[in-house]
């Protein structure tokens, strides 16, 4: 039999752990409530719990290596996920407390790394070399692949692509500065400039709705609702910027763009090509290409046992 891997995909709603082949094909597959009101503790144990299930009934020299995927800050080096928003954790050695429990190699990253190598290993980025994920959904995240590895930089946190400025006079976003990508692009900031809308005078068929998501925005907006088509139109045409910068620094050969905002359309792809056009060097406009993540709500899970596979190797 192949070596084996295990992959935990730690979030803030929900622990998805599983146990998988090399390629990817799942043998055994969990998933957990993090209720992370309850405390790290209990947080911690679920972990334990969920990877003792998937590998149950398994020869443990089998397994090669086991990892986690967990939103940041983290301290990687020392394995520690730091302090992280929304998780009850400070500073917790989550690298040794697993590999005590288990005696199986462990490796740490965050969730946005570990879902670009997801989409390099098993996904859309498969066979490129030099290839940039981005993910929009309540914030904006993302990672990349340089010459075949996945670069993190010299403290762990390059490729903070929500906190990117692309507007010196935009919003304010949640880490204190103004105008990050987050700020503008994210499911967040379209929601947050719906509801500006709908509270004033402005006539739009958004004042139809008792709850207004991205769904519904980029709907109203394709039926020709103004109001819906302006925010539309300004948060994406931001975040086409963002990515022209990305493309134009890093000169990939792929940029991937995951998250629950890609569910709305052709619509947004549409405008972030319309923003490369005007804003990206020509034989990078030529050569880079833009995908829909393939991966889906499997992308953190597999993006852990993805960085299991590849780091078990290098060392």
């Amino acid at each position: 039999m192949d070596n084996l891997y295990v992959g935990v995909d730690l979030g803030g709603t929900k622990i998805y752990t599983a146990l998988c082949y090399g390629n990817g094909k799942f043998i055994n597959e969990i998933i957990l409530k993090t209720e992370a009101e309850k405390g790290a503790e209990q947080i911690v144990q679920k972990i334990k719990d969920s990877i003792k299930y998937v590998i149950k009934d398994i020869d443990k020299s089998k397994i090669k290596a086991i990892g986690l995927g967990s939103p940041g800050p983290l301290d990687i080096k020392n394995g520690l996920i730091a302090e992280p928003a929304n998780l009850p954790f400070v500073n917790f050695p989550i690298v040794d407390e697993l590999f005590s429990e288990f005696n199986i190699k462990i490796y740490l990253d965050n969730d946005a790394n570990v879902a670009t190598l997801a989409e390099y290993m098993f996904g859309v980025g498969k066979g490129t070399n030099n290839m940039v994920y981005v993910t929009v959904s309540t914030g904006v995240g993302g990672g990349a692949i340089l010459n075949g590895k996945i670069y993190r930089g010299s403290t762990s946190n390059a490729l903070e692509v929500g906190h990117t400025t692309v507007s010196v006079y935009g919003r304010r976003c949640g880490c204190g500065n103004i105008g990050c990508v987050e700020a503008m692009s994210s499911g967040t900031a379209m929601m947050k400039a719906a509801k500006d809308a709908i509270s004033s005078r402005v006539e739009t068929s958004l004042k139809n709705y008792n709850n207004i998501t991205a769904k519904e925005l980029f709907l109203e907006a394709n039926k020709g609702d103004k109001v819906s088509m302006e925010i539309v139109e300004t948060a994406m045409s931001y975040l086409g910027v963002a990515i022209s910068n990305y493309a134009n620094i890093l000169d990939p050969d792929l940029i991937i763009i995951g998250g629950g905002i890609t569910d709305s359309g052709d619509l947004m792809f549409e405008i972030i090509h319309k923003e490369m056009k005007k804003r990206c060097l020509g034989p990078i406009l030529r050569n880079c290409k833009i995908s829909k993540s393939s991966l889906g709500s499997k992308i953190g899970v597999l993006g852990a046992i993805a960085l299991a596979m590849i780091e078990s190797k290098n060392k």
